[in-house]
């Protein structure tokens, strides 16, 4: 990894091993997650990135290991406690109520008394959004609905921002975008780390990348470096 001083860690894992019930997934991970920067982690399927999202932002306990934000250990805190020390989560398949409108969906994220702030930053994110406010969030298409998510996590001014496979069935239109928006937001002093079917883009927006295989990282890096490593050949080269 590229040297980095203590201040600029926004999240780090120290020795992490978690899965389900007895069943372990993944096995003594260690990772950092720089402010201002984005971090890809990348493996085939199944080699447990979405475990590992999950256990960094406390849906699932760790049965070893530590997480910490801003220094801060918080593997015993709650998802909402985490949240409220500026961790979000995008989890696969979309964070939206569909049912609710997308003005709603919005102001779900707002502190009270500051809706009408979340609905602003929301259609700055994404302008379609402003279009779309009294329509109910899971008649928009894929691409929209995604926005909704990503413009939902935005509003919350969040520390770090976990991104599971925020690209997965859009157009590449539709990517473009939103790979723009998350550029936009580690510009702004964000933390991000992205899950992405799509291994050339993710590289090309990051500026340091994991490889998981099997539960264990058998990469740390550059996504330069990376794309110079027999690393990338062997577990990414038949992706796009």
């Amino acid at each position: 990894m590229t040297n980095t001083t203590e201040t600029t860690i926004a999240l780090s894992l120290k020795g992490i091993t978690s899965g389900y019930g007895t069943t372990t997934i993944v096995r003594d991970i260690d990772l950092n997650i720089e402010a201002g920067s984005v971090t890809a982690l990348l493996g085939p399927n199944g080699a447990g990135k979405s475990t590992l999202l999950k256990t960094m932002s406390g849906l699932i306990r760790p049965m070893s290991g530590s997480v910490m934000i801003d220094g801060h250990d918080v593997s015993s805190l709650a998802p909402n406690k985490r949240a409220n020390l500026g961790l979000c989560h995008i989890p696969e398949g979309r964070g939206i109520f569909p049912s609710m409108t997308v003005k709603e969906n919005l102001e779900l994220q707002a502190k009270p008394g500051e809706q009408s702030i979340a609905i602003e930053k929301g259609i700055a994110a994404f302008p379609i959004l402003g279009e779309r406010l009294m329509q109910r969030a899971g008649t928009m298409s894929g691409g929209q609905q995604q926005m909704l998510s990503m413009a939902r996590a935005y509003t919350q001014n969040p520390r770090v921002i976990l991104v599971d496979e925020g690209s997965l069935g859009l157009a590449p239109i539709v990517v473009d975008e939103i790979f723009s928006f998350l550029a936009g937001v580690a510009a702004a002093g964000a933390a991000l780390l992205i899950v992405d079917q799509f291994v050339a883009r993710a590289l090309a927006l990051a500026t340091s990348a994991y490889v998981m295989t099997r539960g264990e990282i058998v990469f740390a890096g550059t996504s330069a470096e990376l794309q110079r490593s027999d690393v990338f050949e062997r577990y990414l080269g038949t992706h796009e």
